[in-house]
């Protein structure tokens, strides 16, 4: 068994160890039942260690509550909060792959094997579409009691869940997965603004990439607790302050980081990784295997064979799954519950009925397919407004008010929210603001809106949160 170690106070900036043989992680539903015996026995070891061990579970659970949740905050000088958090933005993948990194290295250190892996959370495929069964014996270090009790195994996970949504069939509900995977790996995820999220300055508006989104934030919160007087949040996977809390997340985070690997893989001229210095150069602090205090940059995590690890190989069943057009169209008005909103009467608010906005498009319609591949017709949802501590979802539709779902073409997107409970004052309650991209030319085409002047958007508020957007328009990025 390990022995405990004082946390180091001097910051030493990290070189990856070079690389003599690489882990695999492997999905967690094909592991082998020595693998569970130790990786159940790492994380024994772990949660036993210390509270003053920086490598105890706690304090690594804490990690993801001071990056992802923010601590209270300074204030600059106008009295305004400062918080640096890592969602949302161009910073979400490579601080989690840095995160789990750590953990990993963390867990074979205190069993003595450099080689062990963590599993992945194979969500993508059937076969993995529901907890791994070595997260549900409650005699294991892997087991969490704040899960939720309704989506146990068997289970089917819904990469589109939010709250009191009622469960579909198994076929339907692996469907509309498909259907999220294509629409944020394939089709709306061409662009490394639109994978990654926006950039992360002062001053400049954060909007999430595609898999932060969906089907990451949803999976964390179909994973989480139900809401009650102990998990007002759906702690632990249903807030960031308490996720880490749950050893799945990091088979969670494990496939989320996958999909970073298989991204880069597609076909697609612009699937590269992010080459701005701001990117490159932002650094992190975590402690390592040796309990020693390490800097990060992101420019030494983008290949994680120097890392030392990859994926094992899995069938990609979503990667063809393209929406297929719904056949019952409607025209804007007639559909109860849904309000025609004017463009000029922004800011609007989603609280309880969906809305309807007809956005006109601009520039050249009819593009080559070159001149798609060079810039990608984008849907621009400005300054969406919330509270953070709420499990706030809405869905997004192009010149469909039916909102048939995720494996349909019509289906733009959706943005979902994982409770953040920050805290300012004694205040539990902040209010967030954030931009939505979604990439929409395959959409185009494939619900033959191609050559339209104009596009009707509807959105779908899958709870009665109150949420207000303050814009909408249609863009040309590359």
């Amino acid at each position: 068994m390990a022995s405990s170690k004082a946390p180091s106070t001097m910051v030493i900036d990290y070189v990856p160890p070079p690389v003599t043989s690489l882990r695999v992680r492997q999905p967690a539903h094909k592991v082998s039942s020595e693998y569970i015996a130790k990786y159940n026995k790492a994380t024994e070891i772990m949660r036993n260690l210390p509270p003053s061990d920086p490598r105890n579970f706690m304090q690594q659970a804490n990690i993801h509550a001071l990056y992802c949740d923010g601590p209270d905050g300074d204030k600059d000088g106008l009295g305004k909060y400062i918080q640096f958090v890592v969602h949302n933005s161009w910073l979400f993948f490579p601080f989690h792959r840095w995160y789990v990194y750590f953990y990993e290295k963390i867990l074979g250190n205190l069993i003595g094997d450099p080689n062990f892996a963590l599993p992945f959370w194979n969500w993508d495929h059937p076969d993995g579409m529901q907890i791994p069964d070595m997260y549900t014996d409650k005699l294991s270090a892997l087991y969490d009691l704040n899960r939720s009790t309704v989506h146990q195994p068997p289970t089917t996970v819904d990469l589109d869940y939010h709250n009191g949504k009622a469960p579909k069939p198994r076929k339907d509900q692996v469907d509309d997965n498909y259907g999220v995977m294509y629409n944020n790996m394939v089709s709306g995820a061409k662009l490394p603004l639109l994978f990654f999220g926006s950039p992360y300055r002062e001053g400049s508006k954060i909007s999430p990439g595609s898999i932060e989104k969906h089907p990451h934030n949803c999976v964390h919160n179909w994973t989480g607790h139900e809401i009650t007087p102990q998990t007002p949040c759906g702690e632990d996977m249903g807030v960031f302050k308490s996720a880490g809390r749950d050893p799945i997340f990091f088979a969670h985070h494990a496939n989320v980081d996958r999909m970073w690997s298989i991204w880069k893989t597609l076909d697609g001229p612009k699937r590269k990784d992010i080459t701005d210095t701001d990117f490159l150069d932002t650094s992190f602090v975590f402690y390592d295997e040796k309990a020693r205090l390490v800097r990060v940059k992101i420019r030494d995590c983008l290949d994680t064979k120097v890392l030392g690890y990859v994926y094992e190989e899995v069938d990609l069943p979503w990667l063809k799954e393209r929406g297929t057009p719904h056949t019952t169209v409607g025209v804007p008005g007639n559909i109860p519950n849904v309000r025609n909103v004017e463009r000029t009467n922004f800011p609007i608010n989603l609280e309880g009925s969906a809305v309807t906005i007809v956005v006109p498009r601009l520039g050249k319609k009819v593009r080559s397919k070159e001149e798609k591949e060079e810039e990608e017709e984008v849907l621009v949802v400005e300054d969406i407004s919330f509270d953070g501590i709420l499990r706030v979802k809405f869905d997004v539709y192009v010149n469909d008010e039916y909102a048939p779902g995720p494996a349909n073409a019509e289906f733009a997107g959706c943005f979902a929210n994982v409770p953040h409970k920050h805290k300012h004052g004694g205040d539990h309650h902040h209010i967030h603001k954030v931009s939505l991209n979604l990439g929409i030319t395959d959409l185009l085409d494939e619900i033959g809106a191609d050559n339209d002047d104009s596009v009707f958007v509807t959105f779908v508020p899958n709870n009665s949160y109150p949420v207000t957007i303050g814009g909408i328009k249609l863009e040309l990025l590359s």
